[in-house]
C-alpha cells in the first residue's frame, strides 16, 4: 500500500512523516521545507505475525508495509506555477489513497501560509490545486484522443466521457464524484489516474491537549469530521509533534506514554486502520519454520488471487488452499492439533479469503 501525504506548508506534514518513517525528513517553520519527494517505508503493526513466529520457531518474521510520499506543501496557485509550482504532483498520482493533512492547533510560534487557522479553507485550497492539475492532465488526453478519434471511429466513446468527465470538474467537482455508466468508462477513467478521484484520509493535527478526547472538544476537528462525512473519506486525530516524541521511543516506553496521555494508540496505529477501512484491505497470514508472514490483499479476494500475491506460478497452478482461522489455531496451540480438531479447510478457487486466514497454498505449474 502506497499513501501520498499532502498538506499546506506548516501544517506538521513533514513532521508527521517524520514521525511515522523515522526518516528524518526536514521539518522546518518556514514554507517549501521540503522540496524533493521523500519516501519512507513502515511496518504494519501485527502481534499475531510474531505470535505465529513463537509458534513456528520460524526463522524469520515479516510484516506487510505502508509506502509514504511526503511532497512539498501546496499553495494557492502551485498547479500555474506558484510555490513549487505542479512539479510534485507527479509523485503521488501512483499512490493507493491521500493522506491529508490539516492545521486544527494554534500555535504563535508556527506561521500559517494564510495567516489564520481554518481547515475547510485549507483543505479548499488543497483540492482546487488537485483539481486544476487532473483537469491540465485531462486536456492533454482530450487533444490525444480527439485527434486519433477522427481516423478510429471506436475512440469517439471515450472522447465524448472525457468531455464529459472535464465539463464535471469545471464545474468544480472532483473526479471521484463524476457517475461512470459501463465498464468501458471505468477502464477508461483507472487510466487517467486522477488524483481527485483518490480516496482521502484527513489527519487533523492537534495540540496535545486535544488528543484524549480524540479532538471531540476542538472545533477545527468536528468541521473536518462534517466536511469529511459528507465525501465520505476518513478521518483521524493526530498531533505529530506527540508522534515525534513516540517516535524516539523503545516499545516499552512508548507503551507508557501513550498511557500516560490517555491514548490506547499511536497516531500510526489510527493511520493504518483507517487507511485498511478507506481501501477496504484485510490481511491474511502464511506461517511456517522458514518464515511467518503478512499479506495484504483486497476485501473479497479469492483464493487463488491471494496465492498470486505471494507468486504469479501459486495463482496459475493454484490447486487448493488448506486455511485454519488464526484465532483458532492459536488455540489449539498447533496445526496439527486444529487438523485433529477438524477446523482446517480444504478450499478451492471460489473461497473468499478472510482476515486472520493462515494459509497454506497447493499448487502445481
Amino acid at each position: 500500500m502506497k499513501l501520498g501525504i499532502v498538506g499546506l506548508p506548516n501544517v506538521g506534514k513533514s513532521t508527521l512523516f517524520n514521525s511515522l518513517t523515522k526518516a528524518g525528513a526536514l521539518a522546518a517553520n518556514y514554507p517549501f521545507a521540503t522540496i524533493d519527494p521523500n519516501v519512507g517505508v513502515v511496518q504494519v503493526p501485527d502481534s499475531r505475525i510474531e505470535k505465529l513466529g513463537e509458534l513456528y520457531s520460524t526463522k524469520k518474521v515479516t510484516y506487510a508495509t505502508i509506502e509514504f510520499v511526503d511532497i512539498a506543501g501546496l499553495v494557492k496557485g502551485a498547479s500555474k506555477g506558484e510555490g513549487l509550482g505542479n512539479q510534485f504532483l507527479a509523485n503521488i498520482r501512483e499512490v493507493d489513497a491521500i493522506v491529508h493533512v490539516v492545521r486544527c492547533f494554534e500555535d504563535g510560534n508556527v506561521v500559517h501560509v494564510d495567516g489564520s487557522i481554518d481547515p475547510l479553507r485549507d483543505i479548499e485550497t488543497i483540492n482546487l490545486e488537485l483539481l486544476f492539475s487532473d483537469m491540465e492532465i485531462l486536456e492533454r488526453r482530450m487533444s490525444k484522443t480527439g485527434k486519433a478519434a477522427r481516423m478510429d471511429k471506436s475512440l469517439q466513446k471515450e472522447a465524448a466521457m472525457q468531455e464529459r468527465l472535464y465539463k464535471h470538474m469545471e464545474d468544480g467537482n472532483m473526479a471521484k464524484t463524476f457517475e461512470l455508466n459501463d465498464e468501458d468508462e471505468e477502464a477508461y477513467f483507472k487510466e487517467y489516474n486522477l488524483l481527485t478521484a483518490k480516496p482521502v484520509i484527513y489527519a487533523a493535527n492537534v495540540a496535545e491537549d486535544d488528543l484524549a478526547d480524540d479532538g471531540a472538544s476542538n472545533e477545527n476537528v468536528k468541521k473536518v469530521r462534517e466536511y469529511a462525512s459528507k465525501e465520505g473519506s476518513e478521518v483521524f486525530v493526530i498531533s505529530a509533534a506527540i508522534e515525534q516524541d513516540l517516535a524516539e521511543l523503545d516499545d516499552d516506553e512508548k507503551e507508557m506514554f501513550l498511557e500516560e496521555l490517555g491514548l490506547e494508540e499511536s497516531g500510526l496505529d489510527k493511520l493504518i486502520k483507517a487507511s485498511y477501512s478507506l481501501l477496504g484491505l484485510i490481511s491474511f497470514l502464511t506461517a511456517g519454520e522458514d518464515e511467518c508472514r503478512a499479506w495484504t490483499i483486497t476485501k473479497g479476494t479469492k483464493a487463488p488471487q491471494a496465492a498470486g500475491k505471494i507468486h504469479t506460478d501459486f495463482e496459475r497452478g493454484f490447486i487448493k488452499a488448506e486455511v485454519v482461522n488464526y484465532d483458532d489455531l492459536m488455540e489449539c496451540g498447533s496445526l496439527s492439533a486444529a487438523k485433529d480438531k477438524g477446523i482446517v479447510g480444504m478450499e478451492g478457487k471460489e473461497y473468499v479469503v478472510k482476515d486472520g486466514d493462515v494459509i497454506l497454498f497447493r499448487f502445481n505449474v
